[in-house]
């Protein structure tokens, strides 16, 4: 028997308890709520699948729209709960290669793209495959401490939720007035595009995220207002057309995203190439 502890069971008994209280703590409601939000999304991309085989496909664009929404509300709300998790960040990469990845992939394969069998089916898999390379590739960048704090404002490649919305556009086409057929011959310019979303989504092209938008004069709020919910009711009378409109727009601001990225690129390593060396 030891000196230093008269009862040498006493310490692994205590040991044992505190593992189990550990193991049932309680964990704060502000953990679990964008874990939740992030499990409904992945609920809706599920939903977009099935809605995809059974052949409704305005019900399955409208649950892919509905987990990028829900995927844009989750880390909003647990940085202003402050309940962002190392789970929670690796439960919505999860979510979102089935969300962005398999659920917009498969339904432009159910909707045209099975009509050239193989091909159609190559496309699939590759933007599927350039979703999951884009979630990887955005997971250790955003471990990155060197990063300079104005690329906070830029996706590295086009960010998934942005992919799995404009990789529609030809389904937006189909559902609207225009009512594209899903003939052999828009299934391969639907292959051509959606490869092109792929290579931009697996690409290092800059891309804004729109998390610093610039102040507004307390004069501009109530237009912007009023052009928000134009929009909300524009999207709810015509969610095809308004989807399509917007994935143009996006579209078009690629090259702009690239043009800002290298002029503050140029302002960084002029900056850089102006401090003195450090041995001086």
């Amino acid at each position: 028997m030891s000196e230093d502890n008269p009862f040498p069971h006493s310490d692994s008994v205590l040991s044992a308890l505190e593992r189990r209280r550990l193991r049932f703590r309680k964990i704060p409601i502000r953990v679990i709520l964008p874990n939740l939000v992030t499990l409904l999304a992945l609920a809706m991309g599920l939903t977009a699948i099935r809605y995809a085989v059974e052949g409704k496909f305005e019900t399955s664009v409208l649950a892919v729209i509905a987990a990028a929404v829900l995927d844009g509300l989750d880390g909003r709300l647990a940085r202003a709960l402050k309940g962002a998790t190392r789970f929670g960040a690796e439960l919505d990469s999860l979510a979102d290669f089935v969300d962005f990845g398999v659920a917009p992939s498969l339904l432009l394969y159910f909707w045209a793209l099975h009509n050239i069998q193989s091909f159609g089916w190559f496309a699939t898999l590759a933007f599927a495959i350039a979703a999951a390379l884009r979630l990887a590739r955005f997971n250790v960048m955003a471990d990155d401490p060197a990063r300079p704090a104005w690329q906070s404002g830029f996706f590295v490649g086009m960010p998934s939720p942005a992919g799995a919305v404009t990789v529609l556009l030809p389904l937006y086409l189909h559902l609207s007035v225009l009512e594209l057929p899903a003939s052999r011959g828009l299934a391969l310019v639907v292959v051509i595009y959606e490869l092109a979303i792929a290579a931009l989504m697996a690409s290092r092209i800059p891309h804004f995220s729109g998390k610093r938008l610039p102040r507004l004069e307390r004069e501009q709020i109530i237009p912007l207002l009023f052009v928000a919910g134009a929009a909300l009711v524009l999207l709810a009378t015509y969610p095809m057309e308004m989807l399509a409109a917007l994935s143009l727009a996006y579209l078009a601001s690629i090259p702009f995203g690239v043009r800002r990225y290298s002029l503050l690129a140029r302002e960084e390593a002029a900056k850089v190439a102006a401090q003195p060396p450090s041995g001086s």
